[in-house]
């Protein structure tokens, strides 16, 4: 079997594998409403997990993450949060962004992952609401916070997309079965051509 063979077979698999999952994606979102609630939960999911990595990054002294300061007053990333929420606000008053009719797909695909990324910059420091003060750090539920609202965030992912899940898990399932036994059929192959004294 040459290279080229090999590679287009292989590139082939992996089209076949995106094309796949690109229509399961189609298929149980084509309901804008329920993509819009699950690009949410991902988005605020994901930025979540982001925004304790990098948080704990800097209180470690690890990486390159660093305090932002402006006139040497510290930023909180919760104020990305609230501008964020405040523009998306604005958008949705005109109902710009919501997937409705004459509306771009793509433009509410961008809102409900905006939203869901500014919901976590802003929830994510909320002892600061009310304490004004940066110490939620020094809560011993810290931990269990973090992990409660990770797992219900991607409870909701689960749930607005278990049917593109499913079908995701059943569409890579189906490839490395398919990639088995390709990896089957050359090792007869090697093993035919050892065993004739080629």
């Amino acid at each position: 079997m040459s290279t080229a063979s090999s590679y287009e077979r292989e590139h082939s698999e992996h089209r076949r594998l995106h094309l796949d999952l690109r229509d399961a994606y189609r298929r149980h979102f084509a309901d804008p409403r329920r993509e819009r609630a699950f690009l949410h939960a991902a988005a605020f999911t994901g930025g979540f997990a982001v925004c304790r990595i990098v948080t704990h990054g800097i209180r470690s002294h690890w990486g390159p993450f660093r305090n932002m300061s402006i006139g040497g007053r510290h930023l909180h990333h919760s104020t990305f949060g609230i501008i964020g929420q405040i523009g998306i606000g604005y958008l949705w008053t005109y109902r710009l962004g919501l997937g409705g009719a004459g509306d771009s797909r793509a433009a509410s695909r961008a809102s409900a992952l905006g939203s869901g990324l500014a919901t976590a910059l802003t929830l994510d420091e909320f002892a600061l609401w009310f304490d004004l003060a940066d110490d939620y750090w020094d809560s011993a539920g810290r931990k269990s916070i973090d992990a409660v609202t990770l797992f219900g965030g991607v409870s909701v992912m689960c749930l607005t997309g278990r049917g593109m899940i499913r079908e995701s898990g059943r569409a890579f399932h189906a490839a490395l079965r398919r990639a088995g036994h390709r990896g089957a059929d050359h090792a007869r192959a090697v093993a035919s051509g050892i065993a004739s004294g080629g």
